[in-house]
């Protein structure tokens, strides 16, 4: 059966498929009924699935003529957030939308003959930014030469019915950390060492940070924790540091600025400041033939009117991950317009889920397509 058809034939299993994974909602390492769920669709369609110890990450492979892979990743975690006074797992970033357009890409492949072999990666952790990096370490992108992805995007970025070939999102990193002074009473400050203070110069001395003009980047305080009483002088402080870049080059000279400006806080205040950078996920690598792959995929199922430049997005994803450690993979996540609101992360996010239809088409699309190229 021709793929498309079979996609038009399935649009209300895709949905209720969409929907089923949305209330099943895990954390990052804990998606085990959602990696279930989808395992058990894809041995019943005769897929051989590779699984690991200590996570629910998998592959599902169809084996072709090469060794040489094609592959489409998808994530499977939700977020954990206040939802309506409750804090629980929601998938509010679209990761139940991906897992159903690649699961479904894959059962409308699977009777069809392959030139390379074809991975599906079912991937934990891309919330934590660690997925991608567990699954490169359990070898998913051994012999991988083509890597695809998709992601659904707000409609302030992206109209329904429209997709973009690429998703340029930039760096960012937490740097998390602790500030030791000595505790006092309030009476008595001369006695003690505010950790607070140093504090707040650290959060004047970032906002001194200065790169060059054509860096990109932003670095301030998100968190700030220390006391418990308005008597007493706290002996600890804690805080993060929210950073973002557009390129991994401007990150890592903000994060080389970030710890000289901590270590002279510290010197300064005569305190002992401990930190570590946490949540670190790179910018996206551009390569320009996957991105006009994606290009041809897109165009060939919604028009080339409907085909949009890469969508520049503030946010991060660990996608990127897989090109950052892999150079030279021709990879690219195509942004999905779906008439997302009011945003990604928004505890009630939604979306129009007609454009489940179109983009497993599009991923199938890429996926055919890319199997007659020699990568």
């Amino acid at each position: 059966m021709d793929p498309t058809q079979y996609i038009d034939e399935q649009k209300q299993l895709i949905v209720k498929t969409y929907q089923d994974l949305h209330k099943l909602a895990e954390p990052s390492w804990k998606e085990e009924k959602t990696a279930n769920y989808i395992k058990e669709k894809l041995l019943s369609a005769g897929f051989n699935i590779q699984t690991y110890e200590g996570h629910f990450g998998f592959i599902a492979e169809m084996k072709g003529e090469k060794k040489d892979v094609i592959s489409i990743r998808a994530d499977m975690d939700a977020l954990v957030q206040e939802v309506d006074g409750v804090v629980k797992p929601n998938h509010s970033c679209g990761h139940d939308a991906h897992s159903t357009m690649v699961l479904f890409t894959a059962l409308a492949l699977s009777k069809r003959k392959f030139t390379h072999t074809v991975r599906f990666i079912f991937q934990p952790a891309e919330e934590k930014a660690a997925g991608a990096l567990k699954m490169m370490e359990e070898g998913a992108l051994q012999d991988v030469k083509f890597l695809g992805g998709i992601h659904l995007r707000p409609s302030i970025e992206l109209p329904f019915g429209k997709a973009a070939p690429a998703i340029l999102h930039g760096s960012t990193a937490s740097i998390k950390g602790g500030i030791k002074g000595v505790p006092a009473h309030a009476a008595r400050p001369e006695e003690g060492n505010n950790p607070l203070e140093a504090a707040a110069l650290l959060i004047q001395a970032i906002r001194q940070i200065r790169l060059s003009a054509s860096d990109h980047f932003s670095i301030k305080m998100t968190e700030l924790h220390g006391g418990e009483a308005s008597n007493s002088i706290p002996g600890t402080a804690r805080f993060t540091l929210d950073l973002r870049a557009k390129s991994n080059e401007t990150m890592d000279k903000l994060l080389k600025k970030a710890d000289h400006t901590i270590r002279k806080v510290a010197e300064l205040t005569e305190t002992k400041i401990e930190s570590i950078t946490d949540e670190y996920s790179p910018a996206a690598i551009r390569n320009q033939r996957a991105i006009g792959h994606a290009q041809h995929a897109i165009a060939s199922v919604l028009g080339k009117e409907n085909v949009e430049p890469a969508c520049v997005s503030p946010g991060a994803e660990d996608f990127h991950f897989y090109t950052l450690k892999n150079p030279g993979l021709a990879a690219t996540m195509i942004g999905l317009g779906c008439d997302l609101s009011p945003g990604l992360h928004h505890p009630n996010m939604i979306f129009n889920q007609e454009a489940l239809i179109y983009g497993t088409k599009i991923v199938t699309k890429m996926l055919v397509d890319a199997d007659r190229q020699q990568w």
